[in-house]
């Protein structure tokens, strides 16, 4: 799911789903473990799933602090994905890898992540969706886990908000007994289709860690296919000690019928 060494959000595109489904599987907890962002992925979910839609996605970050405790790092995703209902879609990833200074880099697992669209687009207030994914773990002594929670995506005229409640839960030998929380949010205005800037914000309360930056996202048809490339860069800021000062994000995604 990620850039190289850039630190990722991903960008779901947006779809159209036929009715409700409220189903939830279990669940996963895509933690990098890397420093002191291991409780987040960097990621603003959409609800929205587009019937028969495939997605070949690669995104990364790189957090970077002059301080002595965080050292910083880098990791990145590979995954692939298809929706094959209007309000499910699977997603595999098949590369979790981190790297950090002084050290070799590693693959962390695989984890299988699946998306829910609950309602249509423009039936409420807002369109809502769930996330339910499951993490496999290769490095010796990490547990298994398990991450869900609600997707929420509001647009109106040219401005798009996201807002993301994720809880996570280690399983297996070896696993902790509490449920660790984190959000994020993102809020972006259309110039164009291919020019969307915005910001995104990200909170870790078990960490205390709280950061917040600029972003630049878009979409771009590629002529005479069914596919568009999607993209989005940026930064975000530690605004409180307990934060990396500096995560730079990247992601990539290739999608098409």
């Amino acid at each position: 799911m990620h850039l190289l060494f850039s630190s990722s959000v991903r960008m779901a595109g947006t779809g159209r789903g036929n009715g409700r489904r409220y189903l939830l599987m279990p669940g996963f907890a895509l933690m990098i473990a890397s420093g002191l962002a291991q409780a987040d992925d960097f990621i603003v979910y959409s609800p929205h799933v587009l019937d028969t839609q495939s997605e070949v996605e690669l995104r990364g970050y790189r957090y970077d602090d002059p301080r002595a405790d965080f050292n910083g790092g880098t990791a990145s995703e590979f995954s692939i994905s298809h929706a094959f209902t209007s309000w499910w879609k699977p997603e595999l990833y098949l590369t979790r890898y981190e790297h950090k200074p002084g050290g070799s880099g590693r693959l962390l697992g695989y984890e299988l992540e699946n998306t829910f669209q609950l309602t249509q687009p423009g039936e409420y207030w807002a369109d809502f969706g769930f996330l339910a994914s499951y993490e496999h773990q290769i490095v010796a002594g990490k547990p298994d886990a398990v991450e869900f929670g609600p997707l929420i995506e509001k647009t109106a005229g040219r401005f798009t908000h996201r807002f993301n409640a994720i809880w996570e839960k280690q399983v297996g030998a070896g696993a902790g007994g509490k449920y660790e929380f984190r959000y994020s949010y993102s809020g972006t205005y259309a110039v164009s289709s291919v020019f969307r800037p915005g910001i995104e914000a990200y909170g870790r309360p078990a960490d205390s860690a709280y950061q917040a930056g600029p972003i630049v996202a878009g979409e771009w048809h590629v002529p005479g296919t069914t596919g568009s490339v999607e993209y989005r860069v940026g930064v975000v800021l530690g605004l409180n000690a307990a934060a990396p000062r500096r995560t730079w994000l990247a992601q990539v995604e290739y999608e098409f019928f």
